[in-house]
């Protein structure tokens, strides 16, 4: 890790953020709420935090306006496992603001109990990857327009991945069992969406050059995504390893803090704490693979629209 890098510090490396509008998936707790906290301090227009717990959001909300009084701080509605919920949200933002800066896809689900969301994907794929999918897409046009108002302009949308992408189901995303997560562990299911959130941020940036993607593993962090269930490794993870190794929300946040507003960030990469590139799996790096989930992924959302 470079010395520049790793002594990132939000306070004085983020610019001034003049204008910009930004919207925080799960912005009400955890990395997402520290990451508010953070970018409030640098003169944003408005702040929006996305979540479906608006009580968490209004305590989240007061205290980022502590920090940051002249800012506009606003809570979306927004559950990533429903789509009307998502398509809900959308619209709301759409119909609010007039461009969108920086998109943190910051939300996520990992372990606990099974789950199947309302379109009956598994739990993992469904919030991790399809509900960010769908978000993403709703929200393309106005990143679009954002990007192309003027020469210069610096639109980005940054996925919270994780190092868990490399412990993913055999083969990486098996497409057959996204719906039931049948035969596979927890562990396995969280890995295959980190793994699709890694890949996706990689077409994306693809398809759509003129905004920058990028991904970024924020470290073992110790945040609410590292409570409750899911099997014996996972919850040994959490009662051991987390409470020794793990940092604080203030210095996992970085990672994505870096991604949304230092330059030099490449277009399409993945990013291990802070600002390290190229330690992906071979499969995060495959083509073919890369392929199969964008088809996917887009016939899968064919037709949802505002």
């Amino acid at each position: 890790m470079s010395p520049k890098n790793k002594a990132f510090n939000p306070a004085t490396d983020i610019p001034r953020l003049d204008g910009k509008i930004i919207l925080i998936t799960g912005g009400n707790i955890g990395l997402g709420k520290q990451s508010s906290l953070d970018l409030s301090k640098h003169n944003p227009a408005e702040i929006w935090l996305a979540a479906r717990n608006e009580e968490k959001a209004k305590s989240a909300i007061e205290e980022v306006k502590g920090l940051a009084p002249s800012i506009s701080v606003r809570f979306l509605q927004l559950d990533l496992a429903s789509f009307d919920s998502i398509k809900a949200a959308a619209r709301t933002f759409r119909n609010n603001v007039s461009r969108l800066d920086i998109l943190l896809l910051n939300a996520g689900v990992m372990g606990g109990a099974p789950g199947i969301t309302e379109k009956g994907y598994e739990k993992h794929w469904g919030v991790n990857h399809m509900g960010h999918a769908l978000l993403l897409k709703l929200l393309q046009p106005l990143l679009l327009q954002t990007a192309t108002q003027k020469p210069g302009s610096d639109v980005r949308v940054i996925s919270l991945s994780s190092t868990a992408h490399k412990y993913s189901v055999s083969g990486g995303i098996k497409f057959s069992s996204v719906r039931n997560g049948q035969g596979e562990s927890s562990n396995g299911l969280y890995g295959q969406s980190k793994l699709a959130n890694l890949i996706y941020t990689r077409q994306c940036a693809k398809h759509w050059p003129q905004i920058t993607f990028a991904s970024v593993h924020p470290g073992i962090v110790k945040t609410d995504l590292q409570t409750g269930g899911g099997n014996l490794l996972m919850r040994g993870f959490q009662a051991v390893i987390v409470p020794i190794f793990g940092v604080e929300v203030e210095e996992g946040a970085k990672s994505q803090l870096w991604a949304a507003t230092a330059k030099g960030v490449v277009n399409g990469e993945y990013y291990e704490p802070v600002g390290i590139p190229g330690r992906g799996s071979a499969l995060s790096k495959s083509e073919e693979l890369g392929d199969k989930l964008w088809a996917y992924t887009q016939k899968e959302l064919e037709g949802l629209e505002l």
